[in-house]
């Protein structure tokens, strides 16, 4: 690879968009590429939205990715990848969780959430939408569903050659390796 790609990760706090975000910088430093990476929480304690900039190529100078830059938006939920759409680089792919998570205005009964979410996203952008969360939940583990769109992700970027189940192992906790193996493997064949 001889350019820098950016890949944006887009969640609710308590998804695992951090965790996500991890695996794939360590699995890429491991692989010899100059990575940064930039989190920033919000208020992911109350749910609030949650980003995480990847940026990695043979030399990086910044985290930061600007609007129209990121190659790959990772979303948790319909509404974020919304919300992020404006990072998307022309020709730039979605990874979607099909899930709907409402917001506390959405929940009080404020607003209502918006429809047409993934007919707007694919106007735009080329969309892999995959129900992370069901996938998870049908394994046994609802909150591996980071890491089924993790699996995606990879495949997305055509990353496949790494050893990702040995860096997957060693970051996760161990009573949940296996889960995480099985999730990765879902969302490499779940798009």
């Amino acid at each position: 690879m001889d350019s820098v790609k950016s890949v944006l990760f887009v969640g609710v706090g308590g998804q695992g968009t951090i965790l996500a975000s991890k695996i794939l910088t360590i699995g890429l430093i491991e692989s010899g590429y100059d990575v940064k990476m930039s989190e920033v929480h919000g208020m992911s304690q109350r749910g609030g939205s949650v980003s995480t900039q990847v940026r990695f190529g043979p030399k990086v100078y910044s985290p930061i990715i600007g609007n129209g830059q990121a190659d790959l938006l990772v979303s948790f939920e319909e509404m974020e990848a919304a919300r992020y759409l404006k990072y998307l680089k022309p020709g730039g792919k979605i990874v979607v969780n099909t899930l709907q998570l409402p917001s506390m205005p959405i929940l009080s009964g404020k607003k209502k959430y918006p429809q047409g979410i993934m007919d707007e996203l694919q106007k735009k952008a080329t969309v892999l939408p995959l129900n992370a969360t069901q996938i998870a939940t049908d394994m046994g583990n609802p909150k591996s569903a980071n890491v089924v769109l993790f699996g995606a992700l990879v495949k997305a970027l055509g990353l496949t050659d790494f050893d990702w189940k040995s860096i997957i192992s060693k970051t996760v906790k161990p009573k949940f390796i296996d889960i995480n193996l099985k999730a990765f493997e879902a969302g490499m064949t779940a798009t």
